[in-house]
């Protein structure tokens, strides 16, 4: 199992050189996202989506918005968000349109709505995967007040729900504020011991656009004129309130319980050369433990040869390949990190020959720096965003989408000068 090091976690440093860049760009990604609606059953902490009840686009808009995606932009996976997406009416037609597009459709949502009866329908119509938003700054009904540890039975009641519908991927993004960090370990604890039916946790560090950021003061402008932006809280005894946490903070946080913890490959920033703004890792292991994560020889390997065969970057992996991922150990050749983990995954074995009759799992871990503001001014952005989406014919980032939608116009962020 797992060799724990001697070298203290906190001293390795996650660093853009030991990964494969992905190769993705604007025009050539591995997913794109589609929003039908702004409506939203819930009204999140932190989301950059502002709740407009009732604001659904019409099927024709929506079927739009993906022939823009399809002329723009080269994907595999579609992400239908919102918005809650499954308050649209029209939802499973959505999803066969996407589906019959040649996409791999992808649901993003709170959850509550979703029941045993219409993950059939969806499956039906070509859903191929869900991915839950759960965290504790929701003020989800029945669960205010539970930490992130307790909001796990909820997580596995979702997970287990969506394995009943059969050859659905099921993922978790969960929002990580200053008071939630310290919960990351364990919420990945909770997910290797349920590797057969979770197979994607994506971590986003929490931001929020204030006059205040952690560089120093701006001033926000559209179009050359000064806006007025929320002015931030007192938040010098509030951790919760921290818009400063990194990918790289996350990591070191998740090596305190994990020393092996080893992401593969990533998406750098537009402002800064050495940022990891998307962060990925892959566990292969079972319930009872991990075995190690996948290198970047292999994730590179990966990719190629999908683009290669299929014309696209790879996205996704359905759940029945993850299972089955005994296959990947010859890569082991090429990639270090791969015959570690079959090493260790040979000498369980030998100890326990019954484990070669069980499914071996690959378990995506994402981590995701969202924007930053540097101290000059300028906002960086995560280089081939995957997660861009439709706004009056042209493809933006979709974090930043409630800007055009309230000024028509990116915000233009300038350091304030200094008060003699």
């Amino acid at each position: 199992m797992p060799v724990t090091r001697t070298k203290p976690a906190a001293d390795r440093p996650p660093e853009d050189e030991n990964y494969y860049r992905l190769p993705w760009s604007v025009t050539d990604n591995a997913s794109a996202w589609l929003e039908p609606t702004k409506s939203c059953n819930m009204a999140c902490e932190g989301c950059y989506s502002v709740n407009d009840p009732g604001r659904h686009k019409t099927f024709q808009q929506v079927s739009d918005d993906l022939e823009i995606i399809g002329r723009h932009r080269k994907a595999h996976v579609i992400l239908i968000s919102g918005g809650e997406p499954l308050t649209h009416p029209r939802i499973e037609d959505i999803v066969r349109l996407v589906a019959a597009k040649g996409y791999v459709p992808i649901l993003l949502t709170n959850g509550l709505a979703v029941t045993p009866q219409l993950l059939a329908k969806l499956k039906n119509a070509g859903l191929k995967g869900l991915n839950f938003h759960v965290d504790s700054r929701q003020k989800r009904p029945g669960w205010a007040g539970k930490n992130e540890l307790e909001l796990n039975e909820l997580r596995l009641a979702y997970a287990e729900m969506t394995a009943g519908a059969g050859g659905l991927s099921c993922s978790f993004h969960t929002t990580v504020y200053g008071d939630t960090l310290k919960y990351v370990p364990d919420i990945l604890d909770w997910a290797r011991r349920h590797m057969g039916s979770v197979h994607l946790m994506t971590f986003i560090a929490f931001r929020a656009f204030r006059e205040t950021m952690p560089a120093g003061r701006f001033e926000y402008h559209a179009g050359g004129g000064k806006v007025k932006m929320p002015a931030a809280p007192d938040d010098g005894n509030d951790p919760g309130s921290r818009i400063d946490i990194t990918s790289r903070e996350i990591v070191r946080e998740i090596r305190r319980k994990d020393p092996d913890f080893e992401p593969c490959c990533c998406l750098g920033g537009t402002g800064e050369s050495d940022a990891l703004k998307w962060l990925f890792t892959l566990r292969i292991g079972e319930k009872g433990g991990i075995y190690g994560c996948l290198g970047p020889k292999l994730i590179e390997l990966l990719q190629v040869c999908h683009h290669m065969f299929k014309g696209k970057y790879c996205g996704h992996t359905a759940p029945r390949l993850r299972a089955a991922s005994k296959w990947l150990f010859p890569a082991g050749l090429i990639d270090k990190n791969t015959a570690l983990a079959f090493l260790r995954y040979f000498k369980a074995c030998l100890k326990d020959p019954l484990k070669l009759l069980s499914p071996l799992h690959t378990q995506t871990v994402v981590i995701i720096q969202p924007p930053d503001i540097l101290a000059d001014g300028r906002q960086s952005m995560c280089d081939a965003c995957p997660d861009m989406t439709v706004w009056n014919g042209r493809l933006v980032w979709s974090c930043r989408l409630e800007e055009l939608a309230r000024f028509g116009c990116f915000l233009t962020s300038i350091p304030e000068p200094e008060q003699p």
